[in-house]
């Protein structure tokens, strides 16, 4: 009876492997005339399904198997945008895009300029509400001019961001940056992850162009955070405003002074509950949804750059690999239901 079970799970496997759509992938550089262009990665349905490659993958990190500028998959599919949390790339996320086409869906993600891993430049950095305008901007080349336009649902799009990307789309959900709120938050209690950051970011003083109006894009019909920082900075009156549907995920396991009580919890108590999901995972870390490890990863990575580890840790429970796993189902359960 037992080896009967295994054989119907495996069926069942295999079953639902088969019917994945195969995962195109393409880079594009946007912008290129402007004083901030943007390199763009994006995955879809593919009608092509060989050869692949491998892409995001190194000596430390696990890498997806794509079809590099395949044939799209004819129909509309509804599109995902992700953001990258600080000094972090498209790389990151790559696990999640891949799964996301697979069941039928258009990812694409983007470096934001001056807070990516190749591009630490300080001033661009310090032009805060940029990182939100690049995810705006990717959606009017996706929405207006790519060629992926005819396969996009432009009623079904979806905003993810990671850390400092958390915040980002919560920007672009109709947050609000509230300075005074901030300091007032950090004399109160100066996390050195978040409070530390400050003026790298801008966000100390203002800054020249910085904008006084709402960075909302409504094009975005949700958003969800993944454990996102400087939560403390958004105005408690624009989180209590929000209508669009947010699911908060967070870790709780803390890496040092970032306790997500103080950030996804804080968006969780002022966010009304009718508009949004609060799930932690407890043997979750900061970085557990960034992508998978390889052996060794954490000894190779302390060698080359002392605590830097970090990415690789996770909680004592259950693998990286067991956690994406439950992080995805959250995902799809909530962009299906909303």
């Amino acid at each position: 009876m037992k080896r009967f079970a295994c054989f119907v799970l495996l069926v069942i496997s295999w079953a639902a492997n088969a019917s994945a759509y195969s995962v195109g992938f393409d880079q594009v550089q946007l912008y290129t005339d402007s004083d901030r262009p943007l390199k763009a990665s994006v995955w879809y349905p593919s009608q092509t399904t060989f050869p692949t490659e491998k892409i995001a993958e190194n000596a430390a990190f696990l890498g997806t198997d794509v079809v590099r500028v395949g044939t799209p998959m004819l129909g509309e599919f509804p599109l995902v945008v992700i953001s990258h949390g600080y000094r972090g790339n498209w790389r990151n996320e790559n696990w999640l895009a891949t799964r996301l086409v697979q069941d039928g869906y258009i990812v694409a993600a983007l470096d934001h300029p001056g807070t990516t891993t190749f591009d630490h430049s300080s001033q661009a950095a310090a032009q805060w509400w940029q990182r939100a305008g690049d995810l705006s901007r990717l959606l009017d080349w996706l929405l207006n001019e790519s060629y992926l336009l005819p396969n996009i649902d432009a009623n079904n799009v979806t905003a993810i961001g990671h850390s400092l990307g958390g915040w980002t789309v919560m920007l672009l959900a109709g947050a609000q940056f509230d300075r005074d709120q901030l300091k007032q938050e950090c004399s109160l209690k100066a996390s050195p992850r978040v409070c530390g950051l400050m003026a790298e970011l801008g966000l100390d003083q203002p800054q020249i162009g910085e904008p006084n109006d709402s960075l909302q894009d409504e094009r975005i019909k949700r958003v969800v955070s993944l454990d996102l920082g400087l939560a403390r900075s958004l105005s408690r009156q624009s989180l209590r405003a929000l209508t669009s549907p947010t699911l908060i995920l967070a870790a709780d396991v803390d890496i040092g002074d970032l306790p997500q009580a103080e950030e996804s919890g804080f968006l969780a108590q002022y966010i009304p509950k009718n508009n949004r999901q609060y799930i932690v995972y407890p043997d979750a870390a900061h970085f557990s949804f960034m992508q998978l490890c390889k052996p060794g990863a954490i000894e190779m990575i302390e060698e080359e750059e002392p605590g830097d580890g970090i990415v690789c840790k996770d909680g004592n429970e259950r693998s990286r690999d067991e956690l994406h796993q439950v992080i995805y189902q959250d995902i799809m359960h909530f962009l299906k239901k909303s």
